[in-house]
């Protein structure tokens, strides 16, 4: 039985391994041009990925992009977790937590609601919501990972990539800026860019721009926006479950295996035990993981899918990010 399991899994990598090794060339160079020209690296990948979309087709790499899509992608999910740590988000005390919990709930509803009053689908509202309110394209690809399959599922993930990538960095410009203009103090003004910029690189560059304390503060606020990514997947999966699952017809696992490694490495991670070192490696590696299961999933469409989504998709993200920045300044003047 061992040489029969050996044999399959030999003739599974060699399967697996043409449509992997192009998405990790795509991802490759989608750093390198992201370190070079100080651009949103999941942009670069998902741009590469469409410019190579017709190899999704090839026999010799479908089967590779669609195994690295979703199960890398999943890996990716999963080891965020070592980027948080309890005491990291015990250290700011309930105000910080109330609030991040608060926007992540209302961003969500909101976005769920003004999805279904321009047409579309709650879980599209769900997906936009969900990567505006926690932590831009990880959060929408780990929902997308999450929700019940649709044919316009990949669609909606790519442009909501897209979306948030486009005004993450943009906030990262303006959002220091609308910082100073409110006189807000350092620790305010952390609190104000982690709880509104999307993705965690323009939080800690927007943030230490301004000054360390700063930079400090907003990063642990972005950090207990990643944790919200839990419940959040939770809740897409018993979304999942209700509507019976996949195609295959079998209802999902009420937490999904990522969730559960997300949960472990954050625990293990607040004990003190794991190393600067192992922390960077492990970050690093879901970074990796995240930026070329993104090159797959742009493997995964065409260029005009993506032209066709038209206004009304363009409105809803920036709605939703005008209506959180809104949310975040009420909630701080309210005293949160």
């Amino acid at each position: 039985m061992s040489v029969i399991a050996i044999a399959a899994a030999n003739h599974r990598a060699r399967e697996l391994a043409p449509g992997f090794i192009v998405s990790l060339i795509a991802a490759a160079a989608a750093s390198f041009l992201s370190e070079h020209y100080d651009a949103p690296v999941m942009l670069f990948a998902l741009l590469l990925g469409m410019a190579l979309n017709f190899l999704a087709s090839d026999g010799r790499c479908k089967a590779g992009i669609e195994f690295t899509a979703r199960t890398v992608l999943r890996l990716g999910v999963a080891l965020l977790g070592m980027r948080i740590t309890l005491g990291q988000i015990a250290s700011l005390g309930w105000k910080p937590v109330a609030l991040v919990v608060i926007l992540v709930v209302v961003t969500i509803l909101v976005s769920v609601v003004a999805a279904r009053a321009l047409g579309f689908q709650r879980l599209f509202g769900m997906l936009t919501g969900g990567a505006t309110a926690i932590c831009g394209a990880s959060a929408a690809l780990a929902l997308a990972a999450a929700l019940p399959h649709h044919p316009q599922k990949e669609r909606a993930t790519l442009f909501t990539v897209i979306g948030v990538s486009a005004l993450s960095t943009l906030a990262m410009i303006l959002y220091p800026m609308i910082a100073s203009w409110l006189q807000l103090s350092p620790p305010q003004a952390g609190v104000f860019l982690g709880a509104t910029i999307h993705d965690v690189a323009q939080v800690v560059g927007a943030g230490y721009s301004m000054s360390t304390e700063t930079g400090d503060i907003a990063t642990v606020v972005k950090l207990m926006r990643v944790a919200m990514l839990l419940p959040v997947i939770v809740c897409a999966a018993m979304i999942t479950r209700r509507a019976g699952g996949d195609a295959g017809g079998q209802r999902p696992p009420l937490l999904p295996w990522f969730a559960v490694g997300f949960v472990l490495l954050a625990c293990i991670n607040s004990t003190g035990w794991v190393s600067a070192a192992v922390q960077g490696g492990v970050n690093d590696l879901s970074r990796w993981c995240l930026v070329v299961a993104i090159s797959a999933l742009g493997m995964k469409t065409q260029l005009k899918e993506l032209a066709a989504v038209g206004f009304k998709p363009i409105a809803l993200m920036v709605g939703e990010t005008v209506f959180l920045v809104l949310l975040v300044l009420a909630l701080m003047h309210w005293g949160l």
